[in-house]
């Protein structure tokens, strides 16, 4: 199956508050920032407006309040999970569960990868994009160290298709994160299938 091609799919729209005004703006997201992978945090500054301008027409005495930035997500997945699809303002990410690229508890990419990996490299060609990361991610089974080489190694696979098929144009950044960062629930099979996965993302329109 493609990455463009779901029969049944769910689409979540969540608004977030990202940012307030301030003088000097928000800061940038450290890549030592605890909460998620290094790069993954979109920080978009909050609009400049004039409150002094006509057209805002506020009742007399009323004032502004603080601007902010709201980042709509988009987060389509299909009915078995395998493949989720999370878009932002800046960003696109393609999460691909490890099953539907490898063997279990291999590096080596399966003949069904192919197409996958394809479809995201003409959707990064189609945004122009110059700068990938790719992430691998494994459970919280075995430990943590065989998770870390594991998630690394599939990345690396990945990122060597996808850099076959998008030239030296390209810049990544590839990384393992073992059992770091799961985004279901370890406890059952259904989520530690969702956690074993290689993620790639690169900015919408670059």
């Amino acid at each position: 199956m493609a990455v463009t091609r779901r029969s049944t799919s769910t689409v979540l729209t969540a608004l977030a508050v990202l940012a307030t005004l301030s003088l000097a703006g928000p800061p940038a997201a450290a890549d030592d920032d605890p909460s998620a992978p290094p790069g993954s945090v979109d920080t978009s500054p909050p609009p400049e407006v004039d409150a002094n301008s006509p057209g805002l027409k506020l009742a007399d005495g009323a004032t502004l309040a603080a601007a902010k930035v709201l980042d709509i997500k988009s987060v389509v997945e299909d009915m078995g999970g395998e493949e989720r699809r999370v878009e932002t303002n800046e960003n696109v990410t393609f999460a691909l569960q490890a099953e539907v690229l490898f063997p279990k508890n291999s590096s080596k990419l399966n003949p069904e990868a192919n197409s996958r990996i394809r479809a995201i490299a003409d959707e990064i060609k189609a945004q122009k994009a110059t700068n990938v990361r790719v992430f691998g991610f494994t459970d919280n089974l075995g430990s943590y160290a065989h998770g870390l080489t594991l998630s690394k190694s599939r990345a690396e696979q990945v990122h060597d298709r996808l850099a076959a098929s998008l030239g030296a144009d390209v810049t990544f950044q590839v990384r393992g994160y073992s059992e770091d960062y799961p985004i279901a629930d370890n406890s059952s099979e259904q989520g530690r299938r969702k956690n074993r996965r290689v993620e790639v993302t690169f900015q919408k329109g670059e």
